[in-house]
């Protein structure tokens, strides 16, 4: 059901700027996120407006130029860096004759992509589905007709659209149900490390930061870690030893980005939770992008998004190694370690780092044992 591009397919890009003033970095990032989804970038196409065309999102000029484009260069795709709506889609599809997919269609490209557990394919698959049910209309605009079919069941009169808008239905429920036999797996996992009084630490950060590879250099494992938007969607959890009578555990959660689909946050709610239910965050910033504070804002919006806003934050300067920066770290009011930098790549500054996590377990023993500092 999942309608996939073929690796290099070639694809037109549109990047309004609508009072954006961040429109070259969004752009930028617009590009690299066709490019991991396996799209080859033909065109980019970009304009500027006060708001878009109700009908077509674009201006008529704009929507010729895509035409011309396609008569010239034989292209089949179009991918919006916006949220189309049904209707849109639809107008765009008919007048340029090529397939459209907006912002939210290419995110879920790459989470199909790189998906790899159970139960991260049944929650792309349910983001997909959630998406799809809007456009249901688009899909089978052609189809809009009684029902009929050998082995279709349905009653009198049925039209196949609505036999598909019921098993989408149907589909989804099963996957929610599923779902949530294993959130609750997840929260009776949780439970029992606060039972055990275990101090855990979830690491998040915008996607590309480089929380993987920290992960891997924190505990030694080898979990994929490329240069890429959404590398790992997974979420992994292992013991981390640091020091003697500290019980530690930590998770590497799935990347966030700007503009990140509220069907996407609502999928990945319960892998969500380990951040949420977490002791304290590692925020891993990748120091070296020119839009570390926007990506910073970004990060601290999800978390509010999903009621960990308030957990106590470690914040982590990845990649000095790129601007040639030494290690260092700040403390806060408290005295305690709350921005460090270093290179999770190289090594240089991980000490610093678990000096910090130490300093955190201290208090979560300090206060589980009602000795507060």
């Amino acid at each position: 059901m999942f309608e996939r591009p073929k690796v290099g397919e070639n694809a037109i890009l549109v990047s309004l700027n609508i009072d954006d003033i961040d429109h070259k970095e969004n752009t930028a990032e617009f590009k690299l996120l066709a490019s991991s989804a396996g799209f080859k970038i033909s065109e980019l196409v970009e304009s500027q407006r006060k708001f878009p065309d109700a009908k077509f999102f674009i201006g008529s000029g704009k929507l010729k130029e895509l035409q011309q484009i396609k008569a010239l260069e034989k292209i089949t795709t179009i991918i919006f860096n916006h949220e189309l709506t049904p209707s849109q889609e639809r107008n765009i599809e008919k007048a340029t004759s090529m397939r459209v997919y907006d912002r939210t269609a290419l995110i879920l490209f790459i989470f199909a992509m790189r998906a790899k557990s159970h139960e991260g394919k049944m929650q792309v698959e349910l983001a997909h589905l959630n998406h799809l049910s809007s456009r249901l209309t688009k899909g089978w605009s052609h189809l809009e007709r009684q029902k009929g079919g050998i082995g279709v069941r349905g009653g009198p009169g049925e039209k196949q659209i609505e036999l598909d808008r019921r098993m989408l239905g149907q589909r989804i429920k099963q996957l929610k149900i599923k779902l949530t036999k294993l959130e609750k797996q997840r929260a009776n996992q949780r439970s029992a490390r606060r039972r055990s009084k275990v101090f855990t630490i979830a690491i998040v950060g915008y996607t590309n930061a480089g929380k993987s590879t920290l992960f891997n250099s924190l505990t030694s494992e080898k979990i994929l870690a490329e240069n890429k938007l959404f590398a790992t969607l997974d979420t992994t959890s292992r013991k981390l030893f640091i020091e003697h009578g500290h019980d530690l555990v930590i998770s590497d959660t799935v990347g966030f980005i700007k503009n990140l689909p509220t069907t996407l946050i609502e999928a990945f709610k319960s892998t969500l939770e380990e951040a949420s239910d977490a002791d304290l965050l590692l925020h891993i910033v990748d120091i070296s992008n020119a839009n570390k504070t926007e990506q910073i804002l970004q990060v601290d919006k999800i978390l509010k998004e999903i009621g960990a806003n308030n957990i106590q934050q470690i914040l982590v300067l990845n990649q000095i190694d790129k601007i040639k920066l030494n290690a260092g770290y700040d403390r806060d009011e408290y005295g305690k370690m709350n921005r460090i930098q270093l290179s999770a790549i190289t090594g240089d500054g991980i000490e610093l780092l678990k000096k910090a996590i130490v300093e955190r377990s201290l208090d979560f023993i300090n206060q589980r044992n009602g000795n507060y500092v």
